[in-house]
Parts: structure tokens; sequence; C-alpha cells
């Protein structure tokens, strides 16, 4: 297996440019998105510190009529919660609140993108609520600009967020508030809408990095067969982090502003044949789970309780198990490990989990992504 891994790696290095002389590498971001809907039972609390350099809070929307974070009490009891139990941790982490989500309003995004003045209310409520509750950062999720008109709405955006921070910074004598981003898995959109490009120069200048959605390739929107949603190769198609970051990469960000995205998630389909059950068998309709999506846990759960096959898919590095006509994928210890020797390979910031809440209790696949990351490479 290790060598395996050091296949894998080797490849992926092979496909760019030669890597740079090592000089005096970024610290690593070990990250996790914490779903603030599983509050009561998953507390911030519970958040196992020693695994991780940077927590998110997801998620945070801004008044669609004042474009301010206009919040509910229980909202600011909550974010005061989040940030100072996380401090007091042993050992602390980073805390950021992210901005938008995947079923957020991108219209609403694109109004406040749209012209300077709506920007500075948006950028500067963003900035007092992270200064009021103790955050040190901002995470904007905007799923996703939907044509070239809003690609420059988010160029302008997180320039004048960048001058606004550094200006912030500059006055009140403290640290400049971090500014990410998470985007869609490789650089330019071929489908869901008109062709476009993300900013990169604008992202490279302006923001601490991006953290790149490395999932959600295949899912319940196409039921006719099974699918690697997290593939880390794919040897038919471009749906895959490999070809994914190397787009970005290409664009000109550099690799020490990308951060992986690794799911703690898999998708399930119901087998057309149980007999056939390979990544990409047919497939008739979704599988277990919430409209074909299962936790980390619940794959667990799934794998003892069915007696399940469990199999490991070297071609696009992923896991999946089968019993009878019941089929899930997913990313297990091997998969995430891999990916995550294979970002720090490759230069990579770092990596980061959706969602926190989603691993086993004892943290399994984070505690073995933390160890993958080898502290004293450098």
């Amino acid at each position: 297996m290790a060598f395996l891994r050091f296949l894998i790696c080797s490849v992926f290095v092979l496909t760019f440019t030669a890597r740079a002389a090592h000089m005096s590498p970024s610290p690593p971001v070990k990250a996790a998105y914490w779903p603030s809907w599983f509050s009561e039972s998953f507390p911030p609390s519970a958040v196992n510190t020693a695994l991780f350099t940077h927590i998110y809070y997801a998620f945070l929307m801004p008044s669609n009529r004042s474009f301010t974070f206009d919040l509910p009490e229980t909202t600011r009891a909550e974010l005061s919660q989040f940030t100072t139990s996380l401090r007091r941790k042993n050992p602390p982490v980073k805390t950021l609140f992210s901005i938008g989500g995947g079923g957020s309003d991108s219209d609403l995004f694109a109004r406040i993108a749209s012209n300077a003045k709506s920007r500075q209310i948006f950028i500067d409520s963003s900035i007092n609520t992270a200064r009021k509750f103790g955050f040190d950062g901002l995470d904007i999720d905007w799923e996703f600009p939907k044509d070239t008109t809003e690609m420059k709405y988010f160029a302008d955006l997180i320039t004048q967020w960048r001058k606004t921070i550094d200006r912030e910074a500059k006055l009140t004598s403290r640290p400049p508030l971090l500014l990410s981003a998470a985007v869609y898995y490789a650089s330019e959109f071929r489908t869901y809408g008109e062709p476009r490009s993300f900013p990169a120069a604008e992202i490279s200048k302006s923001l601490d990095w991006i953290n790149v959605m490395c999932f959600d390739y295949h899912g319940s929107w196409d039921t006719t067969a099974t699918g690697a949603h997290a593939a880390l190769f794919d040897p038919h198609t471009n749906l895959s982090s490999h070809y994914g970051l190397r787009s970005w990469i290409s664009a000109g960000v550099p690799r020490s502003k990308m951060v992986m995205g690794i799911p703690l998630y898999g998708k399930s389909w119901t087998l057309k044949d149980p007999y056939v059950h390979g990544v990409g068998a047919p497939a008739v309709g979704v599988g277990p789970g919430d409209q074909g999506i299962l936790t980390y846990v619940q794959v667990k759960e799934f794998n003892k309780k069915t007696q399940a096959t469990v199999v490991y898919d070297i071609r696009t590095v992923s896991a999946y198990s089968y019993v009878n006509t019941s089929w899930v994928g997913y990313d297990d210890i091997k998969s995430t490990t891999t990916k995550v020797e294979f970002a720090q390979a490759n230069d990579l910031r770092g990596y980061f989990f959706w969602a926190l809440s989603y691993d086993s209790g004892d943290w399994e696949i984070s505690t073995h992504a933390s160890k993958a990351w080898v502290e004293d490479q450098y």
C-alpha cells in the first residue's frame, strides 16, 4: 500500500512542472466545517482540536435587504460559545465563519458584489462580526457565480475585502483577519451555465487560500451508474480531483494557496444487477441514506449491520461497499490518507473536511489524516 501511495503521488507530480525548492512553507491547514444545525448533538466543545488547525462555523448569511449580518440573539450566543469553546481547548484552533453554503441564495451574493457601495456595507459588517465574536477569519462559500459577469463581481468583492481587512488591521494594530473561499473543484466551469473561469489572479492576490471542493462529482442527479463521488483519478472523464487541482494550478493559483477538500460522507445507488458492482456499474436509482447520502458514521453502521463487502478501488482511490443491490461509495482510511499524502507531496497548503460531525465517534478518519500530514517533512 505504501508503494501504491508513492506511485500515485509521483504520477501527480510528473503531471505538472518541476516542483520548486522548499524555502519556508506556509503553516499547513488541517481544517473542517462545523455545521451549526448539529450544535445540540455535536457542540464545539466536543471537537478534538489536536487534529485540526482551523474550524469553520457553517454558515451565516447577510440580510437580503441591508446586506449586513443582523443576527438573532440565539445565533449571537452560539457564535460566542463557538469561538470561546475552541479558544479554550488544548490546543486551541483558529476559527472562521463561512458565509453562504450550498443551499444559500447565490443571487444575493451577486447583488451585493455588483457595486462598490453594497460590497463595502457587506464587508464592513463581516469584519465587525468577526471581531465582535472573536473569529480569526472569514470564508465565502458562493455556490456559484453563474456567468462571466458574476465572476467579475466575485473578483471585485474579494479585492475590496482584502484591502478593507488590511486597512482595519493597520488601524487597530491587530493581526489581519484570514480570508478564504470555498470554490468549485476546477478553476473553470463547462457545465451549469455559460463557460466561465474563476478570477485566478485576484484569488492569488486577495485570499489566504481556497478550499477546493473535491467531491460531489456524482450523485442523485445521475442514477444510471454508480460513481466515486470524490475520485482522485478518473480514467474516463475530467470528474476527478487530479483534473480539478491541475486546472487551478494551470490557472496560476499558487499551490500554497490551495486546500484540498475531502468528504466525510458517501453516495449510494441501487444496482441494476447485484453481480455487477464496480465503480461505474449500472444502477436504477439512489440507495440507502437521505436521498442517497450517508455520513461516514452511517456508512460504518451500514457495513456492519448488513455485513457488506468492502472494496478498495485503486483506479479512483476510493472505497465502496455493497450488499445485494445496495451500493455505497465513500472515502475510507486508505483513500483519505492517500489523498492527504498526495496533497502534501504536491506542495498544497493542506486539506479540509466536510463535515466535522460526520466522522466516527473515535475520530477515525480525522486522526489518520492528521498523522498522514508529516509535520517535519521540510
